[in-house]
């Protein structure tokens, strides 16, 4: 656990790591070397059997995580944008499969990406200042690390399709209502909430969590895995659309007039 990451961090405390997105200024947004840091971090709490369970969470107390970088989507083209799919897959799928439970202490802001990794966590625990959300239509797109999949599992097809077609966000309240968090708790309280949590998982066989965690994954995996495969191609084709870059462009011209008048 010595290992310095540049985008996350990865503490352990007793039994439970601590996985912490890194990177504040720009929201704990997820770029290439997050994603591959965070494929290591998991994988190095896979492999040590003196860690029970996995809490991942925000820097700061105004934002878990705002997505994917967007930074990164003015190169993509319909065939790098199916690979970009692919890998946001694969490291969510990786949270999911893990024989730890994995706890999403949710502070903040919670969109796109940083929604879709906590739909692959097993638990979600929300501050009471949380806003969570899928706004990739806004960009002319859809959720591509498999929102369109999970968040439909998690609330039901009508809540989800009103998230994602209409890009609608929710407060923790509402999320709670829906079940896409577990509880609400004062912000001040998450990260004791969390461990609390952690505490009563590790209390419990690890043989006997692994194989209940793995039994209740195989009742989705199946319809998950084609359904991956439908979103990647969708997300993919979205990309060789010019509304698509007309609108991720003013999105970015947005942005940088903002900035310029602050």
């Amino acid at each position: 656990m010595s290992k310095t990451y540049t985008t996350i961090e990865l503490t352990k405390q007793q039994q439970t790591a601590w996985i912490k997105l890194n990177r504040p200024k720009k929201m704990n947004s997820i770029n290439a070397t997050m994603r591959h840091e965070l494929t290591e971090a998991l994988d190095k709490t896979e492999r040590d059997n003196s860690i029970r369970c996995v809490i991942v969470t925000g820097e700061g107390n105004k934002t878990f995580c705002a997505g994917a970088d967007i930074t990164e989507f003015q190169q993509l083209t319909q065939e790098t944008a199916a690979e970009f799919s692919r890998k946001g897959q694969q490291i969510f799928s990786t949270i999911e499969a893990i024989s730890k439970p994995v706890v999403a202490a949710i502070n903040g802001y919670t969109l796109g990406g940083g929604l879709e990794l906590a739909l692959a966590c097993d638990f979600r625990l929300a501050s009471d200042n949380a806003i969570l959300g899928l706004p990739e239509m806004k960009l002319g797109i859809i959720p591509g690390w498999g929102g369109t999949q999970r968040l439909p599992w998690t609330i039901g097809i009508a809540a989800a399709k009103r998230m994602i077609l209409l890009g609608d966000s929710v407060n923790a309240t509402e999320a709670l209502k829906t079940g896409l968090v577990d509880k609400v708790v004062p912000q001040n309280q998450l990260k004791a909430e969390a461990e609390k949590l952690a505490q009563r998982l590790c209390e419990w066989s690890p043989a006997a969590l692994k194989q209940a965690k793995a039994a209740v994954n195989s009742v989705t995996k199946t319809f998950l895995e084609s359904g991956f495969r439908k979103e990647t191609d969708f997300f993919a084709l979205l990309f060789s659309e010019e509304e698509t870059k007309k609108r991720i462009q003013s999105f970015f011209y947005q942005g940088n007039k903002k900035e310029g008048d602050s």
